[in-house]
């Protein structure tokens, strides 16, 4: 199986095992499971998006993103990271995720097409490096009440040092 099949099924995947499903699911790598600090928890099915060409193209020149779905880029190493919604047709969330997975920013409502830059930390943050970005629809963040500190459990956060390990 190619590495895009590969993450198609794990998306799929991840679709199906919803938010409900046990910890040791969000070891998947199709799956993101976010751990709020009241132990709620949020499951994404995801695209991973982890190589240059990948994080360039994003969701660009997509029509929808359902509930539940989204893409979330990984990086070699923690780093200040910038976004931008070129050629990027539908509204997104975007949440910045530290080397431990703790959630540092969202940026809600990014909007289509826009050249701005969105940076992956707020002006003043003391730690501004950024390991993960998950990119959900636009509207979800808030919808589902996701804040800075809450926990990302997925196999791409270092374990040896994640907030939220994977069972």
């Amino acid at each position: 199986m190619g590495a895009r099949a590969a993450r198609m099924a794990g998306l799929a995947l991840g679709a199906v095992l919803g938010a409900g499903a046990a910890n040791s699911a969000a070891c998947l790598p199709g799956r993101a499971l976010i751990l709020s600090a009241d132990g709620r928890s949020t499951g994404f099915g995801v695209e991973i998006a982890d190589d240059p060409q990948e994080r360039a193209q994003g969701l660009m020149n997509r029509r929808d993103l359902p509930r539940g779905q989204g893409m979330l880029f990984i990086y070699d190493s923690a780093q200040p990271v910038n976004f931008w919604m070129k050629d990027t047709l539908i509204p997104l969330d975007m949440l910045f995720f530290d080397a431990r997975g703790v959630l540092r920013h969202v940026h809600a409502g990014a909007r289509p097409l826009d050249l701005t830059p969105v940076p992956g930390a707020v002006p003043g943050d003391p730690q501004p490096d950024r390991l993960l970005v998950l990119e959900i629809a636009g509207g979800e963040a808030a919808r589902l009440d996701l804040a800075p500190g809450a926990r990302l459990a997925h196999p791409a956060v270092p374990q040896a040092t994640a907030a939220a390990p994977c069972d």
